[in-house]
């Protein structure tokens, strides 16, 4: 670990807290948002504690966690729209709190927390499985196929984890007309990985082998 790794770390994570709960809580009007609140918790308290072990344990693969600069000019195209649908779908959750459009039960909120941090933790082991997992598409020197544990069932875990984590927010926050805008959140994911699968059969070795073991990229007996 070094001391540039940690500052940045702390300062992406603290600019992240800020960022989302400006974006929920004033919106919403103010603070009496039980549904912003449990999606800060469930969102940051086992984000922050994930990096610190990261930080400690696996100082590498939390800087490939940190670098989200895509190169490649259609991942760049949606990443930036993931971040419109995150905003969009915070913003309407909040003002969807304030008038009182479609609330959704509180109990949907709860039962979604659960789900979210179950959830959580199989994110933790596909980053425990893949030590290679960046934020951004590319091989590595040295970079080896996974085709174990989680990567013995689907060929993108980490995107199969992210469809539930990100689907289930807008549940938390309470809100069905947040939930319709998160519904994006799938059609970008198949673009991104057709586009991934074109990098990795020519620059990952195994790959193509590894395609004919494991058939489903995103979602065991589906796709």
């Amino acid at each position: 670990m070094t001391a540039k790794l940690f500052f940045s770390a702390i300062l992406k994570f603290l600019l992240g807290v800020v960022l989302v709960g400006a974006l929920i809580f004033l919106p919403a009007g103010g603070f009496s948002f039980v549904g912003g609140w449990l999606l800060m918790g469930v969102l940051f308290l086992p984000m922050f504690g994930f990096g610190i072990y990261l930080m400690f344990k696996n100082p590498s693969l939390l800087q490939r966690r940190l670098d989200a600069k895509e190169t490649q000019r259609e991942q760049d195209i949606v990443i930036k729209l993931s971040g419109l649908m995150f905003i969009a779908g915070f913003v309407i959750a909040g003002l969807d709190y304030r008038f009182g459009w479609f609330p959704l039960p509180m109990a949907v909120s709860v039962i979604a927390s659960v789900a979210f941090i179950i959830v959580y933790l199989l994110y933790a082991e596909v980053l425990r499985e893949n030590e290679y997992l960046s934020r951004t598409i590319k091989v590595e020197n040295g970079q080896k196929i996974v085709d174990t544990g989680l990567y013995g069932i689907v060929r993108h875990p980490m995107y199969s984890v992210t469809l539930l984590l990100f689907l289930s927010i807008p549940l938390i926050l309470g809100s069905l007309i947040a939930f319709a805008v998160f519904l994006l959140y799938p059609l970008l994911i198949v673009r991104r990985i057709k586009y991934e699968e074109m990098l990795l059969e020519t620059e990952l070795e195994g790959y193509v082998e590894y395609k004919t073991k494991v058939k489903y990229r995103l979602i065991p007996f589906i796709w």
